[in-house]
């Protein structure tokens, strides 16, 4: 039996007005008691809909929740959509998983989706979630070879084009976020923000799976209404906002979001008063940017995780946090390393990539990033393995360690590093709007204060676009693409090493 399904059925029976989802709208907003018997109604029409795969893309709301869910109770193997696939990946995606059945919040979307990318299917079903109905478009699937208990197929699009998917069992991701509500100091009268996609495992798990664990109420509002616009794009004075307006007391953020809300406060911008833990992740946060956070009295706890451990491994808390670490590991987790300083971990991993050998029982999987544990516990991230480069005089650089350093000062936006073999570091930067080149160049200046001579940033040249998930410059959760941002620049990144010569 699932542990979430048992505590949605326990808090449905003891606090059953209690709100479990908080919508928009008030009257969308589901009770524990409510949500429970949507699950089960939902569960019935995905059990009379076949057995294979249920694909889902829709917004944040509490019918994604209750689709989740009710995929759980039908034993039905779930793959969220992520909203920023292009169609050649939800094609992928659907054919590699054998997914015969497509949950859609917008009927004429989804259709127009499924005979773009060449599947017939016809008129969809309504099948209701909620007080939202959803669309049921059912198809003839490509029969696919699953793990056993394979609950969940989270993809990830990788450094290529072609999303990889990761096989997770129930058992794992309930696991993780069991261990999170300890971590997190996770109650009842939380009110969690999942200001991040659902398709992104982090929110699923730490953002939905953990708060009704707890008993919690998970406002699940829609991402244009907590200021997220296409696969980047954020209203910050919106997202500000709706913190407050909710008196959210949990949220998690990416770094970007957490630096402009920074920026913001220290702006003028009132401060969210009821906020008690913000979890931060994705990818490496600034320790400046930490300490102004903490300078604001904002409760961010920087954490580190990956899809392939069911999202998180390690998480700062309240009582127990080291700026500058991403916190000590899990209870579930073991943290082990290779000869090179790479990250192993062990404990509730996934099954496995699909289509490919399964992962054997106890495995230790390598992250690919490189870290070391201090003498407390604490669990530090030097960078990714595959990004470390050296430079010509023999310096080992983590480039996300200097991204992290010059994202964070105000005329820069987004950054890229690249420096293997050459005698000093370039970087190709998107500024900030309004900032000018000397702009920039003062705040590079700012920057390698901070860093050693062989860390520094010696030249600059500027992106003729944002990175963005839409020109593959950027992933899902806000990396950028080293190989893709190097090909784009490759000819202008060269011209400043002969100038040089």
């Amino acid at each position: 039996m699932s542990r979430v399904l048992e505590a949605l059925a326990r808090h449905a029976a003891g606090c059953p007005e209690h709100i479990a989802l908080q919508a928009r709208d008030v009257a969308d907003s589901l009770s524990y008691g409510r949500l429970a018997a949507a699950v089960e109604t939902l569960a019935g029409e995905l059990r009379s809909l076949g057995s294979g795969p249920v694909a889902l893309l829709a917004d944040n709301t509490p019918a994604w929740a209750v689709a989740d869910l009710a995929a759980l109770a039908a034993g039905r193997t779930m793959i969220p959509v992520p909203h920023f696939f292009s169609p050649a990946q939800i094609r992928h995606l659907l054919q590699n998983s054998g997914a015969g059945l497509l949950l859609s919040d917008h009927p004429e979307q989804g259709a127009a989706l499924l005979a773009g990318i060449g599947i017939e299917t016809g008129r969809p079903l309504q099948v209701p979630a909620g007080t939202q109905d959803l669309a049921a478009f059912v198809f003839e699937g490509t029969p696919s070879s699953l793990p056993e208990d394979c609950a969940r197929i989270t993809y990830t699009s990788g450094s290529t084009g072609e999303p990889k998917g990761v096989c997770l069992s129930l058992r794992a991701m309930e696991v993780v976020a069991a261990s999170l509500t300890g971590a997190t100091d996770a109650q009842g009268e939380d009110r969690h923000l999942a200001a991040l996609p659902y398709a992104t495992l982090l929110e699923n798990i730490g953002g939905l799976y953990a708060p009704l664990l707890a008993g919690a109420t998970v406002c699940a509002t829609g991402l244009t209404e907590v200021g997220l616009s296409g696969a980047s794009g954020l209203d910050i004075a919106r997202f500000a906002a709706v913190l407050n307006e909710r008196c959210i007391t949990t949220c998690i953020m990416i770094p970007q979001m957490l630096h402009g809300l920074v920026a913001a406060i220290e702006g003028g911008m009132p401060k969210p008063s009821e906020l008690r833990y913000i979890a931060v992740g994705g990818a490496p946060v600034s320790e400046h940017l930490m300490a102004r956070a903490s300078e604001l009295g904002l409760p961010v706890y920087e954490g580190y995780g990956l899809s392939e451990a069911a999202s998180v491994v390690a998480v700062n808390r309240p009582g127990d946090n080291l700026p500058g670490s991403v916190g000590r590991p899990l209870p579930h987790v073991e943290i082990d390393f290779g000869a090179d300083g790479e990250i192993l971990v062990r404990g509730s991993l996934f099954a496995g990539y699909l289509g490919k050998p399964p992962l054997q029982q106890d495995a230790w999987w390598p992250t690919g990033d490189i870290g070391w544990l201090d003498e407390a516990g604490f669990l530090h991230l030097a960078g990714r393995k595959k990004h470390l480069f050296i430079t010509a005089f023999g310096r080992n650089v983590a480039p996300e360690w200097v991204e992290r350093e010059l994202a964070i000062e105000s005329a820069i936006a987004q950054v890229c590093v690249f420096g293997e073999a050459k005698p000093f570091n370039v970087a190709v930067i998107v500024p900030r709007q309004g900032a000018s080149e000397a702009m920039v160049d003062a705040a590079i200046v700012v920057a390698n204060e901070r860093l050693p001579d062989y860390a520094q940033v010696s030249r600059w040249l500027r992106a003729d676009e944002p990175f963005s998930v839409g020109n593959g410059l950027l992933t899902g959760t806000g990396r950028p693409r080293r190989a893709q941002i190097y090909q784009a620049y490759r000819d202008r990144i060269e011209a400043l090493y002969e100038e040089h010569i």
